[in-house]
């Protein structure tokens, strides 16, 4: 943003008051603080006007203070979002536009992860509602966050998605299958003042051409065989909202005349029916055909494309913008942890082998590869040699220099195994557990050197640069023991009681 933005902590509870205010100054943010009485006063007197603060923070205030406090906050600034603190209990019937400003709410004892979590939530929400009111066309838009990337295509589409998000003009999203036109669309939408309304999507190509009318439009009870009641169509079911039209290119022309019609006279009939109903929807576009050939071929109607392609925007293909494949990476990978469906890591040769892949399948295909080898190499790490045989475009030199910079220290690899590129860059949007990944990454280091040295210990530990005994606690920490005699066991067991298990230095990771 432009301007740097203040947070409003409001709590009556002096000492609380100093906690936050330390606590908050501590992680960088300009806090402005007052109490329930006086917060008006020290607002105005802080900032020249309110859209200033990103949100307000309010700690201790008696119940009956809260309910009052809210209200007057969004009379105030209706796009301040609000973080609660401790438990509140407002009204059966508190005012339904001011609770859906409460995005956060935090116990007494504050975490540092649900306080990140909670500030970033509000800004994101300050961000948008200013976006939306104070639109210009020349803001750089960052609310676009689920297209990856920092490559100048990627840049390019966004700022192109910022000037048009927030019209009521029809938008044609060209490019090859699996570039992220749906992405396009639902972001298009929801940074729209349709955002609360629905978004509908539809397939031209995926539904029976026999049956698209009545996709489309709905159809009235008894219109064709199988129609054994009245159903609407995607038209009703988007009214006040958007309609994505998918893969329009796979229209039929006798429904391209029927859609053209819908478009310039804002109505239509259901399918069987006499009733004219009204329309009030947005339409958003894509294809990876070439409308302007088909057009020429006779398979496209002219006056549909011009109707349609008001505003243009081409994806890039991910072998346009490959420096965008780390930062992929590490979303995806960010995605399929929260979703509970597995976890693997790319070594820097690995990812510089797929920053070589031709990409025909776009980021759908980047995202098969990388749901196979979790699969295949589960919390593991991916070399070049691992990846499927398509996928390695690496000569053996090249190979063998990036191990032998991995061994010397000279590359930084990131979460994904990349080479870091910016610190700024590495971190994924949705953020990450560090110890957890820390203790992940040290199990599967310990568990590769003991593999590597055919479940010798000493050999592993002298591998990993670290003492026999702190490698064996290590490994009953994370159930990583080999099976041995008795008397080993109870070797190793006296010698780790024995030595001091302060010095630790060399270890792999924090335990």
């Amino acid at each position: 943003m432009v301007e740097e933005t203040k947070i409003l902590l409001i709590t009556d509870e002096e000492n609380n008051r100093r906690e936050f205010e330390t606590v908050l100054e501590f992680l960088g943010e300009n806090v402005v603080s007052a109490s329930s009485i006086d917060w008006h006063v020290r607002a105005s007197e802080a900032a020249e006007k309110p859209s200033n603060f990103s949100l307000a923070l309010i700690g201790d205030c008696s119940k009956s203070v809260v309910a009052d406090l809210l209200c007057d906050l969004h009379r105030w600034e209706g796009g301040l979002p609000f973080i609660l603190v401790g438990q509140v209990d407002l009204p059966e019937y508190f005012d339904a536009d001011v609770s859906s400003r409460i995005t956060a709410t935090l116990g007494k004892k504050l975490s540092y992860q649900p306080l990140l979590d909670a500030l970033h939530k509000a800004k994101i929400f300050h961000e948008h509602y200013n976006r939306l009111r104070d639109f210009d066309g020349v803001k750089d838009f960052n609310m676009f966050r689920s297209l990856v990337g920092n490559s100048e295509a990627i840049h390019r589409v966004r700022h192109m998605m910022g000037q048009v998000a927030n019209t009521e003009v029809s938008v044609l999203i060209t490019g090859e299958s699996g570039t992220g036109k749906e992405v396009v669309a639902r972001n298009l939408h929801l940074n729209s003042a349709r955002a609360d309304k629905p978004f509908v999507p539809i397939n031209c190509g995926a539904i029976p051409r026999e049956l698209l009318e009545s996709e489309l439009f709905g159809h009235e009870k008894g219109a064709f065989t199988g129609a054994i009641s009245s159903r609407a169509g995607r038209f009703e079911l988007a009214e006040g909202g958007t309609l994505f039209l998918d893969e329009i290119g796979d229209m039929p022309l006798n429904m391209q005349v029927k859609l053209l019609r819908v478009l310039q006279e804002r109505s239509f009939e259901r399918v069987g029916g006499v009733k004219t109903l009204q329309t009030n929807v947005r339409i958003l576009a894509a294809t990876h055909k070439d409308l302007e050939a088909m057009i020429e071929l006779g398979n496209f109607r002219q006056d549909l494309y011009y109707r349609i392609n008001v505003f243009p925007i081409e994806m890039p293909s991910l072998r346009e913008r490959a420096d965008d494949i780390p930062l992929l990476l590490n979303e995806l990978i960010t995605i399929m942890e929260a979703e509970k469906r597995g976890s693997v890591r790319f070594n820097s040769g690995a990812i510089s082998s797929l920053c070589r892949h031709p990409w025909l399948g776009n980021v759908r295909e980047l995202a098969n590869l990388v749901e196979r080898m979790a699969i295949l190499y589960p919390h593991g790490i991916v070399g070049v040699s691992d990846l499927p045989k398509k996928f390695r475009h690496l000569s053996d030199q090249e190979i063998a220099q990036v191990t032998s910079d991995a061994a010397t220290g000279n590359t930084v690899v990131n979460f994904t195994g990349n080479p870091a590129p910016k610190a700024d860059t590495l971190l994924p949007l949705n953020g990450l557990d560090l110890k957890e990944y820390l203790a992940n990454l040290e199990k599967d280091l310990i568990s590769q050197a003991l593999d590597d040295s055919a479940g010798v210990v000493a050999r592993a530990a002298d591998r990993l640069n670290i003492r026999r005994t702190t490698l064996v606690e290590k490994m009953r920490k994370y159930s990583l023991q080999k099976k041995q005699d008795d008397e080993t066991a109870q070797e190793l067991d006296s010698e780790v009681e024995g030595n001091d298990k302060g010095n630790d230095e060399g270890t792999v990771a924090s335990s």
